[in-house]
């Protein structure tokens, strides 16, 4: 990761931070980032030698839990006389795993504390470190009652932003260690999202991803109650110049009120991600996923009529336990007849500490790839053939950068199509209006400039 920013003070600690994992683990790490600078530290390369290294962990599936211990080792590696902070969902899930391979100096900070690590990194007495650590414990979040003020200032060479508006989740799927990992569902206060998003727009962002562990669930434990919709109708009319797009909701959350002010909002982007995990309805069963597929049908169906042009992309979980080839087949066969646009396919991996870990008829590694492979070749044909049908239009484009051919520059429609085109290096961080071409052999869009570029208020380096 590079580094966000830093203060030219020879005398500061240098600290390394390296992410793993979701959106709001990102945005934590931005956090985390913007903390150190803040105190005067200054931020490296993880790959370089560092007094601190901080690794934000992830343990959503087993490559995941691995990574994280790859990259304590390489932290030791670096600097054995490094102070190393192990924090995330990993941390959270498997400390004594952690403590086995860490160095005593080094300390772990749950979620619950991520607000504390700054100072517990920095610290020079050992007595300051101990504050931020904590006898780590499966959901248990103790006094955690309330989300963590994880204020950002930027994110390291992005040109959108994560706006975390929520943290935890109270579904339980039976695959899923995040419940014990983050905890219940928790939602910031509508004026702390303003003021960050505020921070963001002021920082020459022209675009933020609204993000979570479960965002359709913001504001239900709030007094007085929030929802999505609310929060989105106080960004959308406070910041009229922001793009923003949602991350990722539920089947059940996508309601015909939510769908008509995404398609009455020129500011909210079409596009939304709706997690299906399986097409066949006994295994949705056993996943405690709370709906059909044929409800999951209804839904796509209602997004398309609503939105026509929108990018609609569906998470799928392959080789769940009890996946025979028939389940496999209506999973397969049910996306194949939806109009989505891109699929996230994952094989199923076995997390100790959840339900479905201990059920019966787990799936082999071999047949597990081979179904992933067969989706993610159903994704190449959903995308090739969306991207196909929106050649002719014209669309903005938000420009973040390069393209490993220096002419041309890269950036997102709307609808979440990846576009390059011939513009300046100046471009970056512009919105362009383009007309979309010709399908490219890597999968992205050529499109040709139709206008200039608009300026970017308060535009920073940072975005290069």
């Amino acid at each position: 990761m590079q580094p966000v920013m830093t203060k030219d003070n020879p005398d500061s600690k240098s600290v390394a931070v390296a992410t793993l994992g979701c959106k709001v683990n990102q945005f934590d790490s931005a956090a985390l980032q913007s903390g150190f600078v803040e105190q005067g530290a200054t931020l490296v390369d993880f790959n370089q030698p560092a007094d601190v290294y901080v690794i934000n962990t992830c343990t959503v599936t087993a490559k995941a839990a691995a990574q994280s211990r790859q990259l304590i080792r390489r932290a030791q590696r670096a600097n054995p006389r490094a102070r190393i902070v192990v924090t995330g969902c990993y941390a959270q899930i498997s400390p004594d795993s952690i403590r086995k391979i860490i160095p005593a100096t080094a300390r772990i900070v749950d979620n619950s504390r991520k607000h504390l690590l700054v100072a517990a990194a920095l610290a020079d007495t050992e007595q300051e470190e101990s504050t931020a650590e904590s006898a780590a414990t499966p959901g248990d979040f103790g006094p955690a009652a309330k989300i963590n003020l994880l204020p950002v200032k930027a994110f390291a060479g992005r040109t959108r932003a994560f706006l975390k508006i929520q943290d935890g989740c109270n579904n339980f799927c039976s695959y899923c260690i995040v419940p014990y990992a983050r905890g219940r569902s928790r939602s910031l206060l509508p004026a702390e999202v303003l003021r960050q998003a505020e921070v963001f727009s002021a920082a020459g962002y022209r675009e933020m991803v609204i993000t979570g562990i479960h965002v359709g669930a913001y504001g239900q434990d709030l007094q007085p109650r929030w929802s999505l919709l609310d929060i989105l109708s106080m960004l959308v009319g406070h910041l009229p110049a922001i793009r923003f797009r949602i991350s990722s909701l539920e089947p059940t959350e996508i309601s015909a009120a939510l769908l008509q002010f995404l398609a009455g909002t020129a500011n909210v982007m079409p596009h939304l991600h709706v997690p299906l995990q399986s097409g066949d309805n006994g295994i949705l069963r056993q996943m405690n996923r709370h709906y059909t597929t044929e409800d999951f049908a209804g839904i796509i169906q209602d997004i398309r009529c609503h939105l026509p042009d929108a990018a609609i992309g569906a998470d799928v979980l392959t080789g769940f336990p009890g996946e025979d080839e028939t389940a496999f087949c209506n999973t397969r066969s049910l996306l194949a007849g939806l109009p989505v646009t891109y699929l996230h396919v994952f094989p199923y991996s076995r997390r100790p500490g959840t339900v479905a870990a201990g059920m019966d008829q787990q799936v082999d590694k071999t047949t597990k790839a081979k179904r992933v492979a067969e989706l993610r070749n159903l994704s190449t044909e959903k995308k090739a053939a969306f991207y196909t049908s929106q050649l002719g239009t014209v669309r903005q484009v938000l420009v973040e950068g390069a393209t490993r051919h220096d002419r041309l520059r890269r950036g997102f429609t709307e609808n979440y199509i990846p576009v390059a085109c011939e513009a300046p290096v100046a471009a970056a961080n512009q919105l362009l209006r383009v007309k979309l071409t010709r399908l490219l052999a890597d999968g992205t869009v050529y499109a040709e400039v139709q206008g200039e570029a608009e300026p970017a208020a308060g535009y920073s380096n940072n975005f290069l």
